[in-house]
């Protein structure tokens, strides 16, 4: 019974692991940026976060909207249909790309809202310069996810890994140059890592489309692009599938940004602390985030060949390894919760020490409420991957507003507010959300994927 599943790991891991590698190249750049800026003193870290934190909500537009190119490139795939794929990613790109110019505008014209959040004045007087060339940072990497959902879609899951190596390669250069001022270039402090993240984004977009252009199965996708060549059809249904789908990134990644702020009215120290959490679990994420895309695409795959039972068994292949690796995670987390903190600040730097020790002290109790919920986290985003792989947007986005906004804030918000829980409050309102969210996902996929088989 257990081994209808089990045998199906192997392919999965081989799917996801390039994704996987490439989601922690996306977070590795902003665990570079922490570690890097955390020598620089708290005040520096809990900027960076509040930069961060207006960008995870830009980004989680734009990303999530971009998902909706997979599964139609995915479903083409199955049936072999390279016009109707190509279609599918033309709309995408050309609507990614005007995403993420208003994103851009967005982002760049609420910055002075940072002022009226009741944040850290010094921490928003850092925060400020970084954030506008990290703004401009989303045009390339919003395109870049276009043709990221693109190769992913065609099961060429190692292309936008090698894209992300690349680009992590160049931000730890330029973070070194700029962020200290070496061999003679400027001392930009955080400026600096907005730089290296810039640079690295741009070069991530050029190689991801150089790899494609020389695959024979690629190539047909992304040379000889007529970009204005539009039809109102498929635009509709990108949107249809793209909009439910950033909403759904959007509820989550706003719950989180949400934590950024309350731990920014609690204080520096608890920001800098919940940045330090959220960078940690965010790594951990990004792997199931990597197994909801194999997924979102197998699932596409056996969508396109009507293939219903086949789809379901592989959709409980994926969560079950996705799960396993969660348990793993989680038991990480807390062996190692006073350890792993240790890496962002310096322990024995005099000027900062009570500063620091703090920050340390509070981030290891996170870690012990983000072990926690690591198998409802993982376990929510790969089945809203593979209900994404079934087209099916609209019901699991109502599920993601009610699990974090309904259930999730008003319980971070009482007890970090109201009760001496403070940081652990929020924490454990996100556990709360994440649980409610995976449970009632899981319903879904159940009755949606019972109700395929039946009606074939």
């Amino acid at each position: 019974m257990l081994q209808q599943y089990t045998k199906e790991f192997s392919y999965n891991f081989r799917l996801a692991s390039p994704v996987i590698l490439g989601m922690l190249g996306h977070t590795m750049v902003a665990f570079i940026d922490n570690i890097m800026v955390g020598q620089l003193g708290t005040a520096e870290l809990a900027a960076v976060s509040l930069g961060n934190s207006f960008m995870f909500i830009a980004m989680s537009l734009g990303i999530g909207f971009s998902t909706a190119i997979t599964p139609l490139v995915a479903e083409a795939d199955g049936e072999g249909n390279i016009p109707s794929g190509k279609s599918a990613f033309k709309h995408g790109l050309f609507l990614c790309t005007v995403l993420g110019v208003v994103l851009f505008l967005m982002v760049f014209f609420a910055r002075p809202l940072l002022y009226s959040m009741n944040q850290p004045k010094e921490v928003v007087d850092l925060a400020m310069p970084y954030l506008t060339l990290v703004a401009i940072s989303l045009v390339p990497l919003i395109v870049f996810q276009a043709f990221k959902q693109c190769s992913d879609g065609l099961s060429l899951t190692k292309y936008p890994m090698y894209a992300t190596i690349a680009a992590n390669v160049v931000n730890v250069i330029l973070n070194y140059l700029f962020i200290f001022g070496k061999f003679g270039f400027p001392q930009l402090g955080i400026v600096g890592a907005a730089i290296g993240t810039l640079a690295s984004r741009l070069i991530m977009v050029g190689y991801l489309w150089y790899l494609m252009s020389q695959h024979y199965k690629a190539r047909e996708y992304v040379l000889r692009i007529k970009f204005f060549r539009l039809t109102k059809r498929m635009i509709n249904k990108l949107l249809s599938l793209g909009f439910p789908s950033a909403l759904q990134m959007f509820f989550e990644v706003a719950i989180f940004t949400a934590a950024i702020w309350l731990s920014g009215i609690l204080g520096k120290n608890p920001q800098a602390a919940n940045q330090i959490a959220l960078n940690l679990s965010s790594m951990t994420f990004m792997v199931a985030m990597g197994f909801s895309v194999a997924a979102m695409v197998r699932v596409g795959n056996q969508k396109g060949l009507k293939r219903f039972r086949e789809l379901r068994r592989i959709a409980f292949s994926i969560f079950l390894l996705t799960s396993l690796c969660a348990a793993v995670f989680a038991a990480a987390f807390l062996l190692f919760n006073e350890q792993l903190p240790k890496m962002y600040l310096d322990e024995t730097d005099p000027k900062n020490l009570a500063d620091n020790l703090q920050v340390l002290t509070i981030a290891s109790k996170l870690l012990v409420v983000a072990a926690v919920f690591q198998i409802s986290d993982a376990v929510q985003v790969v089945v809203l991957g593979a209900l994404r792989g079934m087209q099916d947007v609209k019901i699991p986005t109502l599920i993601t507003f009610v699990a974090y906004w309904v259930i999730g804030f008003p319980i971070s918000y009482y007890l970090s507010m109201f009760t001496e829980y403070k940081s652990s409050g929020i924490w454990i309102g996100l556990l709360a959300g994440l649980t409610a969210s995976a449970i009632l996902l899981f319903f879904r996929f159940q009755y949606l994927s019972k109700k395929l088989i039946k009606a074939h």
